[in-house]
């Protein structure tokens, strides 16, 4: 998952939380007094505190001067995006719920998955996986999906985070999801 540092006026800076190295998991568990699976746990669910931890942490590698309580971006400034392969498990997630529906068809899963694509770092890959995982496979020939990486299937031990927005951190283009 991606964090995502918007500066109003500035290019925004993506934030990759999987870089980080023990020692500086235990920075930031120090910074915010929280242990790493709530801080894991509050990226997914948008807490400004976990979200700014964690971006000042990686910020902090190439300016190593910069102290916590001087990187405080507005509310709006900081929120997380998913990465493809979670994308891809939002997708499998959502299947797997309605393939154990009988009444369940692709438009309803999509529907589901209408905000994903706004969830995503990537958009156009959310919005193609979408389309590729759920298409009719009497128009298509392949019907395993194929990953970004050519591999011919995929398996996911997680249906993917939960997006919602219940720390107030979204901005006007951050979607509200349910997990699937």
């Amino acid at each position: 998952m991606f964090i995502v540092y918007g500066p109003q006026g500035g290019e925004p800076e993506h934030f990759d939380a999987r870089t980080l190295r023990v020692s500086e998991t235990s920075i930031a568990q120090r910074t915010i007094d929280r242990k790493w699976a709530e801080i894991e746990q509050g990226i997914r669910d948008e807490d400004l505190e976990c979200l700014r931890v964690v971006a000042w942490i990686i910020k902090k590698r190439s300016h190593p001067a910069l102290r916590f309580g001087e990187f405080d971006p507005l509310i709006g400034e900081l929120y997380m995006r998913l990465d493809k392969d979670e994308v891809v498990g939002w997708i499998e997630g959502s299947m797997a719920i309605a393939a154990a529906s009988p009444d369940s068809s692709a438009d309803d899963i999509r529907a589901v998955l209408a905000g994903l694509p706004n969830a995503a770092l990537d958009r156009e890959h959310a919005e193609r996986m979408i389309e590729e995982m759920l298409a009719d496979p009497k128009d298509e020939p392949d019907l395993q999906p194929r990953s970004e990486t050519g591999d011919e299937t995929r398996t996911s031990t997680s249906s993917g985070p939960s997006t919602s927005s219940s720390s107030g951190a979204s901005s006007d283009t951050e979607p509200v999801m349910s997990t699937p």
